[in-house]
């Protein structure tokens, strides 16, 4: 099964309810946000991160981008960087910018900024930089169950 099928039967699972779009493929949260017609503060970006020695899974809104020493007070480590593609290929078997909001698919621990909870809905890539997920966002944070933080900054 693909990131995308386990994705869907998560989902299904949950008994959430979901839309799935395609779409030309994109690279950034700006083209998604154009290809979905949707505001960009919707998009819940995916940042897999190496805090000291373990990998994480950060989701924020697509407008924000991660506040490094946010993230280091709140998980008490002192050494933070993003994952590099060749580890999140590793980690998820994806690349950067398909992976979507759900940390316990690939068994990494999922860091959530609370601003996430002020949208309504989320859309993000769903295992594939061509295929996007809109939900609800209170449905997100139900089935992923998402440490909630501040960890992101405008």
């Amino acid at each position: 099964m693909t990131a995308f099928d386990h994705l869907i039967a998560l989902l299904d699972e949950g008994r959430v309810a979901y839309a799935v779009t395609h779409h030309a493929p994109v690279r950034t949260s700006e083209e998604a946000a154009q290809v979905r017609g949707t505001p960009l503060a919707s998009g819940a970006k995916a940042l897999v991160c190496k805090a000291d020695e373990r990998f994480v899974l950060f989701v924020m809104p697509a407008d924000r981008r991660l506040d490094s020493a946010a993230v280091r007070r709140t998980l008490g480590t002192r050494h933070l960087r993003f994952a590099t593609p060749e580890e999140v290929a590793q980690l998820t078997g994806l690349p950067p910018g398909a992976i979507p909001p759900f940390g316990a698919l690939f068994g990494l621990p999922t860091y959530c900024d609370r601003a996430i909870a002020d949208e309504t809905t989320i859309n993000f890539n769903a295992g594939d930089r061509a295929i996007s997920v809109a939900m609800a966002a209170t449905d997100y944070l139900a089935v992923e169950r998402p440490t909630l933080g501040r960890f992101a900054r405008e």
